[in-house]
């Protein structure tokens, strides 16, 4: 076992008269990361020791419990840990953040359900945290640690009696289990059989066990009783993250409706979108750093949504803090920079990055309910991080949302598509023939909305 000695953290410098509150804030981060923070991290065979990711249950009912990540730092790092919290379902009710570039310091105050795992979300960030080597007392990262693996794709082939519920009682089945939901293709026979196309990646990276696949069968037909038929799981030989154009099913009004990238306050309906959110950018208060302030509405997975544009535009977050301003609110403020270590001085790309933070923290995901003729359509699309991944369990949310309305699933499809440039996933489900007036129909959209955003 050796010991590594961390880099000291540098200090954002602020100046000027309205430099007060920018000079406090980085005051608290550079004590917060010092005090707390201990001297030495223990290492072995390059790995970091499961007191990377440390958790602390709230003393007091209905206090948030708190999450401290201690590691080595690299681009994105907070994008892919947000992800995860969201994954479990967790909602992030304040957040703090402090990097020298090597070392980072993240602090989440988190609120769960009574189902929440919290060994197994502590153990799943402790996988995301990079793990570093030494070479004459100075860090660096593997290369394989900058450049992650694409998981093993698997299609798990589910027949069974068609019975209401069913497609949230399988997807409900595969969240518990760690199983991500990459495409499907689910279809009804006109005899009352339900075939389940699941394209599915194992966060544990055991399903090509057959353990593992034993134990999905298992959870499956603990559930689905003799309601299932056959179910198989194989590794997948076809490529389901490459993408198509554009979606055949959807007309030039649909597509304009849901992926324009402006929003009019006046003539757009706004049951699937927030608030425009206020972003400042300010020079300043920092000769190394950029301050980006936001105040927005809250909503399920804003962190991430937040780290994961600065993720896609490569660009850092030294220092940061995200806190609750009023009942539906919140407020951040952000020290960034470049990739190449300068501040965004640039007005184009200053113009750029609030421009999609903008649209981001508004509509984080597209929803909308179209007729096609006798049947009805619902359409829910996210946009995809350069890096490849979706938003997770978008899939999930929906089969709750219209569980809980009684609306019964006739078909759903999960693709991508290039859209204006950008890679989205869209979920197409089509539902049984909904009787009743646009009113009806409008409440089908606002419950999935507010069932994937709140």
């Amino acid at each position: 076992m050796v010991s590594y000695r961390r880099a000291s953290c540098k200090k954002v410098v602020v100046g000027g008269q309205q430099g007060r509150k920018g000079r406090n804030f980085c005051h608290q981060a550079h004590n917060l990361l010092k005090k707390t923070s201990p001297n030495t991290v223990s290492l072995k065979m390059g790995s970091l020791f499961d007191d990377a990711v440390i958790f602390k249950q709230s003393e007091k009912e209905g206090e948030p419990n708190v999450l401290t990540v201690n590691c080595p730092d690299k681009t994105g790092l907070g994008c892919d840990l947000c992800r995860i919290i969201l994954f479990f379902g967790v909602t992030v009710v304040r957040a703090d953040v402090s990097t020298d570039g090597k070392w980072c310091y993240l602090v989440f105050w988190v609120i769960g359900k009574t189902s929440t795992r919290w060994d197994l979300l502590q153990k799943r960030l402790v996988e995301a945290c990079p793990s570093c080597s030494l070479a004459s007392a100075i860090s660096y990262y593997r290369d394989e640690e900058q450049t992650p693996r694409n998981p093993e794709v698997f299609l798990l082939k589910l027949c069974s009696h068609d019975r209401r519920d069913l497609l949230h009682d399988v997807t409900k089945v595969l969240f518990l289990l760690e199983l991500a939901i990459e495409r499907v293709k689910v279809s009804t026979t006109p005899d009352g059989k339900v075939i389940d196309l699941f394209y599915i990646t194992d966060i544990r990276e055991l399903l090509h066990t057959d353990n593992r696949k034993e134990e999905t069968y298992r959870h499956l037909r603990a559930v689905l009783g003799d309601a299932m038929i056959s179910c198989d799981i194989e590794k997948s030989v076809s490529e389901i993250t490459s993408y198509s154009q554009g979606p055949s099913f959807l007309s030039d009004e649909v597509t304009e409706e849901m992926f324009n990238a402006e929003i009019s306050n006046g003539s757009r309906d706004r049951t699937s979108a927030f608030r425009s959110p206020s972003i400042k950018i300010d020079n300043s208060l920092s000769p190394s750093h950029t301050l980006v302030q936001i105040v927005c509405q809250d909503h399920k997975g804003l962190l991430y949504d937040v780290m994961r544009t600065c993720k896609d535009y490569n660009i850092k977050i030294s220092y940061g803090r995200c806190t609750k301003k009023g009942e539906k609110e919140r407020q951040m403020e952000l020290f960034i920079m470049q990739a190449d270590g300068k501040k965004l001085a640039d007005p184009n790309k200053q113009s750029s990055l609030c421009s999609r933070l903008q649209l981001e923290l508004s509509r984080p995901l597209r929803v909308a309910l179209i007729s096609r003729g006798p049947d009805t359509q619902l359409l829910v699309a996210n946009p995809v991080e350069l890096s490849g991944k979706g938003r997770p369990n978008v899939f999930y949310d929906i089969t709750v949302a219209l569980k809980t309305l009684n609306k019964s699933i006739f078909s759903a499809e999960i693709w991508r598509y290039m859209i204006g440039g950008r890679e989205w996933e869209v979920y197409s489900v089509l539902l049984e023939e909904i009787e009743g007036s646009l009113i009806a129909k409008k409440q089908i959209e606002e419950a999935v909305w507010n069932k994937l955003m709140n």
